[in-house]
């Protein structure tokens, strides 16, 4: 096989290869970002068609380029985003190599790093791993494979079309889960939703979007989850527009809401009675982002108009009430299961010293215990805004400085 050599390789063009590509470039850093599809290839075909981004678009972007053509305060949808991201490369000419995936990646006796790819051997002094959160889609054994029910990760899902006729089971209920129900809800099936633990943040308050407001709380730059808080998802959308993700609403629209899944025997699903207490402790997070809000309104003397509407729930729906604790899917009509139940990281195709049991990555905010390794573009890298486009942008940035730093003499 032929041997390459670079200075920095870069393994990934989504959103954290490409803005650690940018930085590399900053610091006349040689380097090289090896795509194994298109660049943000997880947008373009690993999310469903109607997805749009969960911030507004002066929010979810570089600092370094806006969406020219979107309403500031509009979501971009999915096509869109993967379209800015490439333009984002051209425009600063970043030397992206794409399908190229690198099967394995060693360290040789000198100290180096060797990967094998599909095109050959490359070696390089670093490594900055950009492979994001997203790697694994996570199905629980729970239900067995049987004829007439199709069963699909929401990373596979499209749009309402690509299922059979009949009613939808979506397990999981943070964002993928919420808006796929609403999808399939709105496009006249019978959705049942399965809803676990969750944050619920309002879309708008006082007239800013919540990721405003969590900027001027402080809460993106936190430095690690709340104790009891590393499970639980967050629901929110961009979607029509973007609203509020009220379970209330949802129930009111025909969805029927569940607890948690916990196993199934006999052609039935068994849930937890956990429904009434999961919506509560979400209503009790929104109200927490409403108190810190207002409080910071009066603190600051903003002029924001007030908001009182914001804290009036309707009536929680029979479903919540009067939960169900088993659903037999045939008696239901349930010919689909859609599983948005997250994704596990695969650092398998690395063969380092870099991991713990668990086979996460061993680091300080993204600088790896194996030096010259370097991870950009996870959940919590160095805080919660961390795998957010612009999270990814200021981690990249520093991390191209400690790499900058470290070898001195890189021109």
């Amino acid at each position: 096989m032929s041997l390459e050599k670079i200075n920095t390789m870069v393994i990934g063009g989504g959103q954290a290869g490409v803005a650690t590509s940018a930085h590399l470039v900053q610091h006349g850093i040689p380097h090289l970002v090896l795509e194994r599809a298109r660049i943000a290839e997880r947008w373009r075909s690993e999310r469903w068609d109607s997805l749009v981004a969960n911030g507004p678009a002066w929010h979810d972007r570089f600092p370094a380029m806006t969406f020219d053509d979107l309403d500031p305060d509009s979501f971009a949808g999915k096509d869109r985003v993967a379209a800015y991201f490439e333009a984002f490369a051209s425009k600063i000419n970043a030397p992206i190599r794409c399908g190229v995936e690198v099967t394995a990646l060693h360290r040789t006796p000198s100290g180096t790093f060797r990967a094998e790819t599909s095109d050959g051997v490359i070696e390089a002094e670093q490594v900055v791993v950009a492979t994001g959160p997203f790697q694994k889609p996570l199905i629980p054994a729970m239900v067995p494979a049987q004829p007439g029910l199709t069963q699909l990760h929401s990373s596979a899902y499209k749009n309402p079309a690509q299922l059979p006729e009949g009613a939808v089971l979506v397990v999981g209920a943070g964002s993928s889960g919420a808006q796929i129900a609403e999808e399939l809800q709105r496009a006249g099936r019978q959705v049942y939703l399965s809803v676990g633990p969750h944050d619920r943040p309002p879309r708008r308050y006082r007239g800013q979007d919540f990721v405003w407001w969590l900027g001027k709380l402080g809460k993106w730059d936190a430095k690690a989850k709340e104790p009891g808080t590393e499970h639980i998802t967050i629901a929110v959308s961009g979607a029509y527009g973007g609203h509020t993700m009220d379970f209330r609403r949802l129930a009111a629209q025909g969805v029927v809401l569940l607890g948690r899944a916990n196993g199934f025997a006999n052609g039935a699903l068994t849930v937890n009675d956990d429904l009434a207490r999961n919506i509560a402790q979400g209503d009790a997070n929104y109200l927490s982002v409403l108190d810190e809000a207002d409080a910071y309104a009066v603190a600051h003397a903003l002029d924001l108009p007030e908001d009182p509407g914001a804290r009036v729930f309707a009536p929680l729906p029979g479903c919540v009430t009067q939960p169900l604790l088993s659903l037999d899917l045939a008696a239901q009509g349930i010919t689909s299961i859609i599983w948005a139940t997250g994704f596990a990281l695969d650092y398998s195709w690395i063969k380092l010293d870099a991991f713990d049991e668990q086979g996460r990555p061993l680091h300080t905010e993204g600088v790896s215990q194996v030096p010259g390794l370097y991870f950009v573009g996870l959940p919590w890298l160095s805080c919660r805004g961390s795998a957010f486009i612009w999270g990814a942008w200021r981690d990249a940035e520093r991390l191209a400085a400690h790499i900058a730093a470290r070898v001195p003499a890189h021109a």
